[in-house]
């Protein structure tokens, strides 16, 4: 992979992460076009290690209401971080039952299958419309919306359907406010993003090679940077209640990828 194709990927992986068009799908469309021919195990590096950069620009990014995270943890009481993290790790549980059960099953998605990918990216097309005419509210999340918004994470691992577009969405259609909706989706990925880096670790299934470790850079820069980016914009445009014209984006790239497919 040269560095040229790594900027790419990891730009496509800043913007795709946040904003609600599937980063996965995007990914796999990208590395289509660009005629991909890493083997498998040296690609699931690189993608590993671009969700490694989203997640670290969303820490970033949200920095203070991290570390105000950790110091109300550290209280040791029940106080309003407490049941955030709480919160958090309630709807971790979804994807990381697929993840230990069906990763064999969800990685076989990720060779190639841009048929898949574009119908994929018109359920979120749907999703996103759906979102979008929902009335504004103030409402926060609940222990409840948490295991719902976990569980559309968990759907959302499926290469074409965004993580962010689900779960924002699903928020929103359970009347939660629009910008805690957004802050909740970020959030609630980090702690996955990591315990999936270590698991692969200590599974062995990364590989680094020193002459690939320039283009890996590459991509991992250009993904943070477009990341904090996207990070700023998406929480901007939910507000504004703009999610239509990703869903109409998302309906065009899917019916894009599967004429490709097709044809």
């Amino acid at each position: 992979m040269d560095i040229i194709e790594a900027i790419i990927l990891g730009i496509v992986q800043g913007l795709t992460e946040f904003l609600p068009v599937s980063s996965s799908g995007h990914l796999e469309l990208v590395k289509a076009i660009l005629g991909d021919n890493s083997i498998p195990k040296e690609s699931l590096t690189f993608t590993v290690i671009l969700h490694f950069a989203t997640a670290l620009s969303t820490l970033v990014f949200f920095r203070k209401e991290v570390a105000q995270i950790f110091k109300g943890l550290f209280q040791f009481s029940w106080n309003e971080e407490s049941k955030f993290s709480a919160k958090i790790i309630i709807s971790m549980i979804p994807a990381v039952l697929v993840g230990l059960f069906f990763e064999e099953q969800l990685e076989s998605l990720f060779n190639g299958k841009i048929m898949f990918v574009g119908f994929m990216l018109l359920v979120t097309a749907l999703l996103l419309l759906l979102a979008d005419k929902a009335k504004n509210t103030t409402k926060d999340v609940s222990f409840l919306n948490s295991l719902v918004i976990g569980t559309s994470q968990a759907i959302a691992m499926l290469p074409g359907i965004s993580r962010s577009g689900a779960t924002i969405s699903t928020s929103v259609l359970l009347g939660i406010d629009r910008t805690k909706a957004a802050r909740f989706s970020f959030l609630m990925v980090v702690p996955l993003i990591f315990g999936k880096i270590a698991k692969d670790l200590l599974g062995g299934d990364i590989s680094f090679q020193s002459s690939e470790s320039v283009s890996m850079l590459a991509g991992f820069t250009a993904a943070f940077v477009a990341g904090l980016l996207a990070c700023k914009w998406m929480i901007a445009l939910v507000k504004k209640s703009k999610l239509t014209y990703f869903s109409i984006y998302c309906a065009i790239v899917g019916v894009l990828a599967i004429a490709y497919a097709l044809f």
